[in-house]
């Protein structure tokens, strides 16, 4: 069945904000965003809606809807939270890997250093997200792995906005660890790693850090038309 204009308008700026093409503070016009998407203006507001739900979109009243751009004490209260949950959900995943996810693990370990080397950004981040993701998918509990990926997502724009590089400051060999233990099934020692991981992410962040320079809404969505769903 084909994606409803709502679909295409929510997973467009999901997929902008997990590769940092949509900043933190961004404007989210409801006549472009119907513009861009070739679409009614109330398509956009219950996308919109369904973006502030996930809590990566703020609506303002007489303002309008922006990317959210997490204070410093929330950036803290965030990564604390993930702490939390990843801490749990590497007990859970320890002993469960299969060799198909050891594998999977191992081969976007690689994908992300080749990103990093070649400097594509978006790749680095959808990577290690997804690293991320596949292991709260092994520990196998879906409602942990639903405040993941909202997390995960409202990390990436705490990173665009306080780490100096915009992604991953840790040390290049802490997913290789991770997964280490996971096949392993350390538990003790994956939850150790997943714990010291998030807080290298933290300590990395800079809260003096300028705001990006930004761009257009179609530079930062890039989204595809999508046929006309009347105006």
């Amino acid at each position: 069945m084909k994606d409803s204009p709502e679909d295409l308008i929510v997973n467009a700026i999901l997929d902008a904000i997990a590769e940092q093409r949509l900043p933190a503070g961004t404007k989210l016009g409801e006549q472009a965003l119907s513009d861009l998407f070739s679409c009614n203006r109330a398509n956009v507001r219950r996308a919109l809606a369904s973006l502030a739900a996930q809590q990566v979109v703020e609506l303002r009243p007489n303002r309008g809807a922006f990317v959210i751009t997490p204070s410093p004490k929330e950036a803290r209260d965030i990564f604390q939270a993930r702490r939390a949950i990843e801490r749990t959900i590497a007990r859970h995943a320890a002993g469960r890997a299969s060799a198909e996810d050891i594998a999977f693990l191992r081969d976007n370990i690689l994908e992300e250093a080749a990103a990093h080397k070649a400097a594509d950004k978006p790749a680095e981040l959808r990577a290690s997200r997804q690293f991320h993701m596949r292991i709260a998918q092994i520990a196998g509990n879906l409602v942990l792995e639903r405040f993941l990926s909202e997390l995960t997502m409202r990390s990436t724009l705490i990173l665009g906005l306080y780490s100096p590089t915009g992604s991953s400051s840790c040390a290049e060999d802490e997913h290789d660890r991770i997964v280490d233990a996971l096949e392993a099934g350390n538990t003790d020692a994956l939850v150790q790693l997943a714990d010291q991981h998030l807080r290298h992410l933290e300590e990395g962040l800079n809260f003096d850090k300028p705001p990006a320079a930004p761009m257009s809404l179609k530079e930062q969505l890039k989204a595809p038309r999508s046929p006309a769903a009347g105006r």
